[in-house]
C-alpha cells in the first residue's frame, strides 16, 4: 500500500467517525457552514413538503386532533421568492405525503385521525380531485403516509398506522403500487411500520424506513424510547415493479429511525432521522455508509431536494415548521412536463 492510499483510507475512516463534517472523499455534499433555516410555520406537524408547477413548495400540517382541538388537517404552499405561507387546503383529508406528477397534479397520501385513508390526485387544471386507491381487496387502508412516483407513472406509497382512533382494516403495514390503469397491488408486506419512500436515481431500487415505535394510536406520541426495528431497506425494482431482494440499507439500533427519505443524483440516500441523541438530516452514499449529516434541535418528519432559481435547496419538516438549507447535488432527475 503506497502513502498516498494510506491517506485516502484514513480520510475515508474519518468520515464514517465524524459525518457532521458534510464532505468524505472529496464529495461535497451541505456548503461549509450551512444550516437549517425556518421559512415556515404551520400548528402541529408539518409533513411531506414538495415543489408544485408553480415553483412553490407544498407542505402538510397533520393536525392530530387530540392535540390541536379537532382541527382537521391542511396543506400549505409557501413562496420562495416572496416569503409568504399560504394556505392550500383545509380540511386536508389528514394528506401526510406530497408528490407532484409528470403532468403537475397534485399526488396525496391521506391518512387516518378522521382522514380520508386514500390516494388522492388532485388535476392541475381543474382543481377537482378523484381517489386513486381508496380500498384493497374491499377494506379501506390503514393509513396511508409517504409516496413517490417512478418515470411510468407508478406510484409506490406505504400504509401503517401511527395514530387514529378508526380500526385497522389491512392485515399488513404494507408497501403498495398504484399502476397507471388504476389497479393496486401489495408489493411488500415484511415490514413492521414503512412510512417514507423513495426511489433510487435508476429506478431500479426503491428504500422504505421501517419505523416501528411500538404504538398504532398515538399513545407514544413524543415519547424518544424506540420499539421493534428501526431501519431503512432496499428493494431490488423488477421491469414490471415487482420488488425483491429486500435487504437492510441502515439499521438503527436501539434509537429511534428514520421518517421521510430522498435521493440525489449521485444515488445517495437522505434520511430526517428521529433519534433522541443526534436528531437531524443523515445522509448515506449508495453502500449504506453515513457520509454527511446537519444536526437539528426538533426532529424532522421529512424532507425534499429541490431545484430552485437560485441553486439547489433541502426542504425540511420538523414540528411545526418548515426549514430550508443549501445543498450540493442536485435531486433525483425527475420526468416533468410542466408549462
Amino acid at each position: 500500500m503506497t502513502r498516498r492510499e494510506s491517506i485516502a483510507g484514513l480520510i475515508a475512516a474519518l468520515c464514517l467517525l465524524v459525518p457532521a463534517v458534510g464532505r468524505c472523499a472529496g464529495t461535497a455534499i451541505f456548503p461549509e457552514g450551512a444550516s437549517l433555516v425556518a421559512v415556515a410555520h404551520a400548528h402541529t406537524h408539518t409533513e411531506g413538503p414538495a415543489q408544485g408547477p408553480d415553483g412553490r413548495i407544498y407542505f402538510c400540517d397533520i393536525t392530530v386532533t387530540r392535540r390541536s382541538d379537532m382541527e382537521a388537517g391542511a396543506i400549505y404552499a409557501f413562496d420562495p421568492g416572496t416569503g409568504n405561507t399560504t394556505l392550500v387546503r383545509s380540511p386536508s383529508g389528514m394528506a401526510a405525503g406530497l408528490k407532484f406528477d409528470a403532468q403537475g397534479n397534485m399526488l396525496a397520501t391521506l391518512g387516518a385521525d378522521f382522514g380520508s385513508r386514500s390516494v388522492v390526485e388532485t388535476d392541475r387544471a381543474t382543481g377537482t380531485s378523484r381517489i386513486l386507491a381508496g380500498l384493497y381487496q374491499g377494506r379501506p387502508f390503514n393509513s396511508p403516509n409517504d409516496l413517490d412516483i417512478d418515470d411510468a407513472g407508478r406510484i409506490y406509497f406505504t400504509d401503517p398506522r401511527y395514530f387514529g382512533h378508526e380500526s385497522i382494516e389491512q392485515p399488513t403495514f404494507g408497501v403498495y403500487r398504484i399502476d397507471p390503469d388504476r389497479s393496486v397491488r401489495l408489493v411488500a408486506a415484511d415490514l413492521a411500520m414503512p412510512n417514507g419512500i423513495a426511489l433510487s436515481e435508476d429506478q431500479q431500487k426503491l428504500y422504505v424506513a421501517d419505523d416501528d415505535v411500538g404504538s398504532t394510536d398515538g399513545s407514544r406520541l413524543g415519547i424518544r424510547t424506540a420499539f421493534g426495528r428501526m431501519q431503512i431497506v432496499v428493494y431490488d425494482i423488477a421491469g414490471d415493479g415487482s420488488l425483491s431482494n429486500k435487504r437492510v440499507f441502515v439499521d438503527f439500533g436501539q434509537e429511534e429511525g428514520a421518517d421521510g427519505l430522498a435521493v440525489d443524483r449521485r444515488g445517495n440516500v437522505y434520511a430526517a432521522v428521529r433519534a433522541e441523541k443526534r436528531p437531524g438530516i443523515r445522509v448515506y452514499d449508495p453502500q449504506g455508509r453515513e457520509i454527511a449529516s446537519m444536526a437539528m434541535t426538533n426532529p424532522p418528519s421529512n424532507l425534499a431536494l429541490i431545484e430552485e432559481p437560485g441553486g439547489i435547496s433541502m426542504y425540511v419538516t420538523a414540528g411545526s415548521t418548515l426549514y430550508r438549507a443549501p445543498v450540493l447535488i442536485a435531486p433525483r432527475l425527475r420526468r416533468r412536463s410542466w408549462h
